[in-house]
C-alpha cells in the first residue's frame, strides 16, 4: 500500500504576514487537509504587567516542582496541545497546522516552554514570537498547575526580553483567573502595531491592512520576502537564559522559580 503524500505546509511567510496582521489559522479536525484564516472581532490578551500570580500559584512556583525549559521539545507541546481534550474529541491543530509551525520553529519564530517532573513532559505551551509581541497558541497540563507555571515563566522571561504584547487569541476562564483581559479588534491592532518595530514603518502597517478574506484569496502565493515585516523574530530563548541569569545572581537562596514568584509579588 502506498504511504499517503503529506499535506504541504503553510508556507512561513504567509503565516508570518497574517500574524502581523493579526490573523492566524485554525482546521476543523486532525487530519483535515484544509485550514481557515481566523480574525476575531474581540481578543484576548494578557496584559505583561496584569499577570495574576495566586498564593497557591506563587508557592508552587517557590518549591520547584516543575523543572521549566524553553524549546527542548517543541515538537512534543505541539502533540501534546493536539491531542484531545475531554470535552471533545476533535482538535483545530491537524496534521498541517503541526507541521507548518515546526517548520516555522526551525526558523527560529515558534517558540515552547516545558514543565517536566521526573523526567516527564507534564506541561507546556507554544506560539509564534516576532518583534515585541508574542502569540499564544496553545497549552496543556498533565499535572495540577503545569500549564499555570509554563505561563509565568513565559511572562516573566517575556518581560525580562522587552516583550509589549502576549496574545491569547481567545478568552477562557482558566485565562481570566490569570489576568487575561478581552479587548477590541481594532485595540487588538493598534498594539500589534506598537509591538513591530520597523524602520521605516511600511512593513507593518501594509500588513496590518489586511483581512482575513485576502489571505483566503491568497492561498499558499504570498513569495518569500513579501513577509518580512518589521524585522527579526523575538528572542524569547534568549529572554528565557536571562531570566536564568538573573535568579543565579540575586543568590544562593533564590532558586529560579522562588525569583519568578518574588518577581510577580513585587509588581502586583
Amino acid at each position: 500500500m502506498q504511504a499517503s503524500v503529506p499535506e504541504l505546509i503553510i508556507e512561513p511567510d504567509l503565516l508570518m504576514m497574517a500574524y502581523r496582521s493579526g490573523i492566524f489559522p485554525m482546521s476543523d479536525a486532525r487530519d483535515d487537509p484544509e485550514i481557515f484564516w481566523v480574525e476575531p472581532r474581540r481578543r484576548a490578551i494578557l496584559p505583561l504587567d496584569g499577570f495574576r500570580c495566586s498564593r497557591s500559584l506563587a508557592r508552587t512556583l517557590r518549591r520547584g516542582r516543575f523543572t521549566v525549559t524553553c524549546n527542548a521539545d517543541f515538537a512534543a507541546v505541539m502533540q501534546a496541545c493536539a491531542a484531545p481534550r475531554r470535552e471533545s474529541d476533535e482538535t483545530w491543530i491537524s496534521d498541517r497546522i503541526e507541521a507548518s509551525y515546526r517548520e516555522l520553529h526551525q526558523l527560529g519564530l515558534a517558540h515552547s516552554i516545558e514543565c517536566w517532573q521526573d523526567g516527564e513532559l507534564v506541561g507546556g505551551l507554544y506560539g509564534v514570537g516576532f518583534d515585541r509581541a508574542f502569540c499564544g497558541e496553545s497549552m496543556f497540563s498533565r499535572a495540577p498547575d503545569a500549564s499555570k507555571v509554563a505561563l509565568a515563566w513565559l511572562v516573566a522571561a517575556l518581560r525580562r526580553g522587552g516583550a509589549l504584547l502576549l496574545d491569547c487569541q481567545f478568552m477562557t476562564d482558566h485565562l481570566a483567573s490569570l489576568g487575561a483581559v478581552e479587548i477590541s479588534q481594532k485595540r487588538y491592532l493598534d498594539l500589534l502595531q506598537q509591538a513591530q518595530r520597523s524602520t521605516d514603518g511600511a512593513g507593518a502597517l501594509a500588513a496590518g491592512a489586511l483581512g482575513a478574506a485576502a489571505f483566503e484569496a491568497a492561498g499558499e502565493g504570498v513569495a518569500a520576502g513579501d513577509a518580512d515585516g518589521s524585522g527579526e523574530g523575538l528572542a524569547l530563548p534568549a529572554a528565557f537564559g536571562a531570566l536564568l541569569g538573573d535568579a543565579a545572581a540575586a543568590g544562593l537562596s533564590s532558586s529560579p522559580g522562588n525569583f519568578i514568584a518574588q518577581s510577580f509579588t513585587q509588581t502586583s
